[in-house]
């Protein structure tokens, strides 16, 4: 059964990064893809960033030029490192791994999450 648990949320001054971590355990960590969603008070999950177990990497593209997704094998662990973070983009952080990449472009229908790690901007 896969478990996953996310850290590094923090309240960060918007401009601010934020480096967010996501441990896997129970599964074959090499053989899943990964991704970062958040959501939002009142909104829908929405994918941030995704990797795939062979290195491939897709943005949001909110998150192009500022976010950046990289997996430790070895860690069993997927980052996520957010830079110039914006007041909206607080929200609740989780991490998703899975099989199939076309699931991770629906996090509607996914399951599995950990309990995320909050992501505050505020002045």
């Amino acid at each position: 059964q896969v478990s996953l648990v996310e850290s590094g949320g923090a309240l960060v001054q918007p401009g601010g990064s934020l480096r967010l971590s996501c441990v896997a355990s129970g599964i074959d960590f090499e053989r899943y893809h990964n991704g970062w969603y958040r959501q939002a008070p009142g909104k829908k999950r929405e994918l941030v960033a995704a990797v795939t177990q062979f290195g491939n990497i897709d943005y949001s593209d909110a998150a192009k030029g500022r976010f950046t997704i990289d997996r430790d094998n070895d860690k069993k662990t997927v980052y996520l490192q957010m830079n110039s973070l914006k007041a909206e983009e607080a929200a609740d952080y989780c991490c998703n791994a899975q099989t199939q990449v076309t699931r991770m472009y629906q996090p509607g229908g996914l399951a599995g999450w950990g309990q995320g790690t909050q992501v505050t901007v505020a002045s």
